[in-house]
């Protein structure tokens, strides 16, 4: 392919793009094909020449296609959103055609510089303290991790990473059930090991770890011979949305001297609206807070904002500096590389810069409190019908329901088939969840196309399918 074709297919492909978009009401949400059926597609050798990219196109609808579940879809009711917007695509395709490699300020200044500045717009836009700065990682999940390893650290004097755990006596994490499971694998990844991680039980409508549970374990695991490393909170729980007291929990920690990670990774945008703040208050006492623009706030997956309150702490436990990486003859830089555990580093910076000038914080503000407001909406509208029950309220957009007719003994059997039945129809995706051991029905709004109407068809679709089960 030459520079020609390629601004032909360029073309041609936002060409594509639009009229996906604007047609992806009349796909099915999730993707209608059994287990091998797009693996069968392919052929198994490589190609040993090359093909037109006419035939490349042809076969990416044909055979790609069928095979996407499509989480731009304003239906699209499962999981958390990955909204990509319009000014968000083209960013991301500018720093694709550019292809810059943004490990350290040397390797593309402008990268690093506005990096440093999207992130204190985005410190601004949630209130967060003017004590936090921070790096745009990957993931919540690489967040936590980093998080996970300061906590490592700093429990250790800093001779973790030189030493190793061998001989240490165990260091010791403590959450509670609401958190993702990102941090069972920065457990493991840090070595610190899943018989370590301490889950604190719940408490209240929020489902918050109770902190004189969390203030005995503490103790006891000292008492012990343990070492407390760090607790890590979550507001926004992905299951059903639970919201640790972070005051409390803050509370508890510094009386044991421990790091405190705030997980946000989804209702960390919706804190851009000061109503909504009250479910992070305290988290400006935290050490470290992560949130995912590429959730809620329309920026391109991969992009999640970590902010923390001592950088250099971060610093001393991922920077590595050989020669070859060192930057002479300029002082005052930063080098993000050392804020996070690849060293390879995208251009991420560029998708918020676009997506903020675009919309500005009146018009994302507008789009989270649509999403909530209509939400709250649909749940009350299932609270309403006899055979159904709301099982955890509304935490912002997110709540979870049941189907429980009268004489329905295996609720449990009843509800997974009522998922089943709503995924294979394709006009909405779900997906459930378990709370108090019991199987629910999860619903959360955040698309960023989606409307009210695409939010109520909801009660129509639920209410259909499951008179089918009756």
């Amino acid at each position: 392919m030459d520079w020609s074709d390629f601004a032909q297919w360029g073309t041609r492909i936002s060409q594509w793009a639009k009229t996906y978009h604007e047609t992806i009401r009349e796909r099915p949400v999730r993707a209608q094909v059994s287990p091998g059926d797009v693996l069968n597609a392919l052929p198994v050798a490589p190609p040993a020449t090359g093909a037109d990219m006419q035939e490349i196109f042809s076969d990416f609808e044909t055979t790609i296609m069928p095979g996407i579940t499509h989480w731009q879809h304003p239906r699209f009711f499962a999981y958390f959103p990955a909204n990509a917007t319009p000014p968000s695509m083209l960013a991301d395709y500018l720093s694709t055609v550019i292809a810059p490699q943004c490990m350290l300020w040397q390797t593309s200044p402008a990268a690093t510089e506005l990096e440093t500045r999207m992130i204190d717009w985005l410190r601004q836009s949630l209130g967060l303290a003017d004590h936090f700065s921070g790096v745009i990682q990957d993931s919540a999940s690489g967040a936590t991790l980093a998080a996970v390893l300061t906590m490592r650290e700093k429990a250790l004097n800093w001779q973790g990473n030189h030493h190793g755990l061998t001989g240490q006596a165990p260091l010791r994490i403590y959450c509670s059930a609401e958190v993702h499971t990102s941090v069972d694998r920065a457990i493991w990844i840090s070595g610190i090991g899943q018989d370590n991680l301490v889950r604190i039980p719940t408490q209240g409508p929020t489902r918050a770890m109770d902190s004189a549970a969390l203030d005995a374990a503490i103790a006891a695991d000292r008492a012990a011979g343990l070492i407390p490393a760090g607790i890590i909170a979550c507001t926004g729980g992905t299951g059903t949305g639970g919201c640790d007291d972070i005051n409390a929990v803050c509370d508890v920690a510094e009386n044991h001297g421990l790091y405190v990670h705030v997980d946000a990774a989804w209702a960390g945008a919706a804190m851009i609206c000061p109503e909504y703040r009250h479910l992070w208050t305290g988290v400006d006492r935290a050490d470290s807070v992560v949130f995912n623009p590429h959730k809620w706030l329309g920026v391109q997956f991969d992009c999640s904002a970590h902010f923390v309150r001592a950088p250099e702490d971060l610093v001393r436990t991922l920077a590595i500096k050989p020669e070859y990486l060192k930057t002479h003859g300029q002082d005052g830089i930063v080098n993000y590389s050392e804020w996070s555990v690849p060293l390879g580093r995208r251009f991420r910076a560029l998708k918020i810069w676009f997506v903020l000038r675009t919309y500005g914080l009146v018009g994302l503000q507008q789009m989270i409190r649509n999403h909530v407001s209509w939400s709250v909406e649909l749940c009350e509208l299932i609270r309403a019908r006899p055979d159904f029950e709301i099982i955890t309220e509304p935490v912002l957009s997110l709540f979870t329901f049941r189907f429980a007719p009268a004489g329905a003994t295996d609720l449990d059997a009843l509800n997974q088939r009522l998922v089943e039945l709503i995924n294979d129809d394709g006009r909405i995706y779900l997906t459930q969840t378990r709370t108090n051991g019991e199987l629910v029905i999860r619903f959360q709004a955040g698309q960023v196309s989606a409307t009210r109407e695409d939010i109520l068809v909801a009660m129509d679709v639920i209410e259909e399918l499951a008179a089918q089960l009756q």
